[in-house]
């Protein structure tokens, strides 16, 4: 069984330009999210979807993938106060549904950029290696700037990666891990980050850089270019 659970609770303070959440935010007649869940809609190395959502905006969703006919969807949920308790509450429905052995997939709802062979290559590497971190290459130059704000150090960049979603592990394993940290009252930014703390091996995916977060404005404005580029692209090519 693989599951993937689809992150869209955040409301977007960053986001600034519009009232509307940025997963909410719509392009060539569909949200962001929709967008996003086409992809896993259409895998076929995927089995059912969990969504969390932010709470005022559960009936849109829900109205959303009744409109698109996501049929693998099974549920959609209501968000915490962060984004790690917001997965948090997508892992505890999910041990609840479904085998402790099961694929997770954990994805951002906002990365609509998504490629299905990155999919692919991440419930593979689940199935082989027990986790999946999707990254890519970094290609600019990275500087960690001293606590001074003078003193700064520059970091090899061919062996940094930018670690991206989906982050992928076994179930159950996440699931011990996310329950240790609320034990210990610990926060994290991402899974992978809470996972490597809890001693797990993390193996990397190398996907598209193209697999963009939309936190900003302007990163919406990169989505729609580079999703009307694939799509002039793909009509071009039949």
């Amino acid at each position: 069984m693989t599951v993937a659970i689809i992150f869209a609770g955040g409301v977007g303070i960053r986001f600034h330009g519009s009232d509307i959440p940025k997963q909410f935010m719509q392009h060539d007649g569909k949200t962001v999210l929709v967008h996003t869940l086409t992809h896993f809609q259409n895998s076929k190395w995927v089995d059912r979807i969990l969504v969390v959502c932010v709470e005022d905006w559960i009936q849109h969703c829900r109205d959303d993938i009744l409109q698109f006919g996501m049929d693998k969807v099974t549920e959609v949920i209501p968000g915490g106060k962060t984004g790690q308790e917001s997965i948090y509450n997508g892992l505890r429905r999910a041990g609840e549904l479904f085998p402790p052995d099961s694929t997770v997939l954990i994805h951002d709802g906002v990365r609509p950029l998504i490629e299905p062979d990155t999919i692919e290559k991440c419930v593979k590497s689940v199935h082989e290696f027990g986790s999946a971190i999707t990254v890519a290459d970094c290609t600019e130059t990275v500087l960690v700037e001293g606590r001074d704000g003078l003193q700064h150090r520059f970091v090899d960049r061919s062996l940094c990666r930018n670690a991206k979603a989906p982050q992928c592990f076994v179930l159950k394993d996440i699931l011990v891990a996310h329950g240790q940290a609320r034990k210990e009252k610990m926060s994290f930014i991402d899974s992978a980050m809470l996972m490597s703390h809890y001693g797990y091996q993390l193996h990397l995916v190398y996907g598209s850089a193209a697999n963009i977060k939309i936190t900003t404005m302007e990163d919406y404005q990169i989505f729609c270019a580079l999703y009307d580029l694939r799509k002039r692209a793909a009509d071009g090519a039949e």
